[in-house]
């Protein structure tokens, strides 16, 4: 009977986007970040009230929720568990969003355009992590034995994490942009917002359908490394596909929002390995000594929140250490003050 709850989940995900991509954003036009952290607010405060839902469904097991991993799942347990791997698949994507800024930086998609690029990515990213879920859960239930494999993969992104850097991004490397281009031929220049244009009388791919090629294969790449995070803290199906969906619906507003402003938070990567290294090990250690979800849900907010005010406090010192010349150089001080007026 729980199917009618993945449709009515899958229903409501689909009126959302619609009138996203329909409605809200219409007509093309550059996001602000004023707007953006308004869809942002928004998307957030949607997944808090679900989670309400979540709460009630399990803790009265309507439709049988909840009952089919062979124990009650508490509503408590519940909650915790989706809130835990949306906080998760969240903080992960922030990672996500500086490639993204990479990506559209790299081939100058004009700011009115990026945000058709980011909905038609998340509806492919939607549908990836659907089956690579479904792939998972399977897997776990059918060999107990894989978590292990997840908890080493883990280890292993947090290690690349660590060592691999972003900023020598060459998307023209990319295996499914160098099989498009030989498939299919590339207008070298944009058309409006198309995906395909008319190029010497010939159908061509324009660079916007290249960006959402790329957008789409680092988000499998990303989900790759991600999805086995949330089997650390649930193996119910259903609570894994709602919080990654909740996570990858607020992604293109938060891409808006923090874009620009990626480079004060400096730590917050160094957080993001600290937290796949503690998932890994969680795994890994799952069987032999289980941790509670409330304790891995204040672990990863204490390291998420350490990255944070570390960044916060690092950008205020070198503000403070830029300012000090100019204080200290009175040929400033008089320059700054000489055209005040004589009282």
């Amino acid at each position: 009977m729980t199917i009618w709850l993945w449709f009515g989940f899958i229903v409501f995900v689909l009126v959302m986007l619609a009138l996203d991509l329909g409605v809200f954003h219409r007509h093309a036009h550059v996001i602000s970040i004023r707007e953006a952290l308004a869809w942002t607010g928004l998307w957030v405060a949607l997944a808090l009230v679900f989670n309400v839902a979540v709460y009630f469904l399990y803790e009265r097991h309507w439709l049988g929720i909840g009952l089919e991993l062979g124990h009650a799942l508490t509503g408590r347990q519940a909650a915790l568990q989706f809130f835990t791997g949306y906080l998760i698949e969240k903080s992960l994507s922030l990672d996500n969003v500086f490639v993204m800024a990479l990506i559209f930086t790299y081939f100058v998609v004009p700011a009115v355009h990026q945000h058709r690029v980011l909905f038609w990515g998340v509806v492919g990213a939607l549908v990836m992590r659907a089956a690579m879920i479904l792939a998972g859960v399977a897997l776990i239930r059918r060999f107990e034995w894989i978590v292990y494999v997840f908890g080493g993969l883990l280890l292993l992104t947090a290690v690349k994490m660590l060592v691999v850097r972003h900023d020598n991004l060459d998307p023209d490397k990319n295996p499914l942009v160098r099989f498009a281009r030989r498939l299919y031929p590339v207008s070298t220049v944009f058309d409006g917002k198309r995906f395909f244009t008319t190029l010497d009388g010939k159908r061509a791919m324009t660079p916007l359908f290249l960006v959402l090629l790329i957008v789409e294969s680092t988000d499998l790449l990303f989900a790759v490394d991600s999805i086995p995070a949330i089997f650390a803290i649930t193996t119910d199906p259903f609570l894994i596909f709602t919080s990654n969906v909740f996570a990858i619906l607020g992604l293109r507003s938060l891409y808006f929002a923090l874009a620009g402003m990626m480079h004060r938070f400096r730590y917050l990567k160094m957080s993001l390995v600290f937290v796949l290294a503690f998932v890994g090990v969680k795994m890994i250690l799952a069987h032999h000594h289980p941790m509670p979800t409330v304790v891995s849900l204040a672990v990863i907010v204490g390291i998420l929140g350490v990255g944070i005010v570390a960044s916060l406090v690092a950008g205020h010192r070198d503000t403070a250490a830029l300012a000090a010349p100019l204080a200290d150089d009175p040929d400033e001080r008089e320059s700054s003050h000489g055209d005040r007026p004589v009282a």
